[in-house]
């Protein structure tokens, strides 16, 4: 798991590798932010990861402001807005002591994090989520070709474990829901128990663009059934906010 966490945060930093600073201040595919912010944003949650494994206190709490994460995100990201070359470089450290400190902690700790806290295994898998998610917020805009990988095989599986907090998010209540995914190799990934009532089939890209809300349930050609099928696709997320 942390291997691939690498290996992706190895593709990231081959694609955007050599960017002008004005590439850097273009618009991202995330509202708001350029794509310097986005990796900003990375390189803040990568501190975070190390701080919460290392149990070093935050030394940007006090630029914390919001009530929900996403708030939390925005106001640390303002806060701390700079040269586009260097925060390129804070991310490529970050992330390296993150991946460190990730693969040196006890594998049964919980460590503090967002919803709840976490295993290293868990909070790796979270990790790579978003930085996937992120690097189509560069890629599309600048019509980069950012291949799907088997890598999404751990995206999807967060996605589909964390349903039931998706269902209780918006209010549902929680139901059995299998999924059964075509990977980017042409693989089928299984997901849940086989003989529950609902269901999502489909492309394993889609399915984790719909949990990272960058691809509508209706655009996304996945495919639902039983009494909370459709339900469950429009709750599905990779993160908790």
């Amino acid at each position: 798991m942390i291997a691939d966490l690498e290996a992706e945060q190895d593709a990231i930093e081959v694609m955007v590798e050599g960017f002008s600073v004005e590439t850097w201040l273009s618009p991202s595919a995330a509202a708001g932010w350029s794509l310097s912010d986005v990796v900003l944003h990375l390189a803040q949650s990568e501190d975070a990861v190390v701080s919460t494994i290392n149990g070093v206190p935050r030394g940007d709490l006090g630029l914390i402001e919001g009530n929900t994460i996403d708030e939390i995100m925005e106001s640390l990201v303002r806060a701390e807005r700079g040269d586009p070359i260097a925060i390129f470089e804070r991310w490529k450290r970050a992330r390296r002591d993150a991946v460190a400190a990730l693969r040196a902690a006890d594998p049964d700790a919980r460590f503090a994090w967002a919803a709840s806290p976490l295993r290293p295994q868990a909070l790796a898998t979270t990790r790579l989520a978003e930085h996937w998610a992120h690097a189509l917020d560069i890629a599309e805009p600048l019509g980069i070709d950012y291949p799907d990988t088997d890598r999404l095989r751990h995206i999807a599986w967060l996605a589909h474990r964390t349903l039931p907090y998706g269902f209780e998010v918006a209010g549902q209540e929680p139901a059995p829901v299998y999924a059964e995914l075509t990977s980017p190799t042409g693989e089928t990934w299984r997901y849940g128990d086989p003989d529950a009532a609902s269901r999502i089939v489909g492309n394993a890209g889609a399915f984790c663009r719909v949990g990272a809300q960058r691809l509508s349930p209706e655009e996304s050609g996945l495919e639902t059934s039983g009494p909370q099928g459709e339900v469950a696709l429009r709750v599905l997320r990779n993160y908790a906010a």
